[in-house]
């Protein structure tokens, strides 16, 4: 199974901005579609944003316009780049392998807080 680190998560006022990074642990996420994904407490865990091999960016509609998807190929790293937030968009993120992933799919990493409070 693949591993993935999360990182970047934090505490943030309304409006403000973080950008949180996803590398694989011991293996080249270069050849591989990256997405992240977000729980809030008390919610299924959603799809935020996907980025193809190729470079081609997909966002769920609740953050389309705000957050940014991207990867350095030579760093092994994608990033999210979340701008304008809302408490909404408080959560834990992880990243995976694909745009969706099926719901019985278990092997999460422990993924990166991010609290939008005042």
């Amino acid at each position: 199974q693949l591993q993935f680190v999360e990182s970047g998560g934090g505490l943030v006022q309304p409006g403000g901005s973080l950008t949180l990074s996803c590398q694989g642990s011991d293996f080249r996420i270069n050849v591989y579609t990256i997405g992240w994904f977000r729980q809030a407490p008390g919610e299924e865990r959603e799809g935020v944003s996907c980025i193809s091999i190729s470079g081609t960016t997909t966002y769920a509609d609740s953050v389309k316009g705000r957050f940014t998807i991207s990867r350095d190929n030579a760093k092994n790293m994608v990033y999210l780049h979340m701008n304008s937030l809302k408490s909404e968009d408080t959560g834990v993120y992880f990243c995976e392998t694909d745009c969706k992933k099926d719901p019985s799919f278990n092997a999460w990493g422990q993924g990166t807080q991010v609290t939008v409070s005042s």
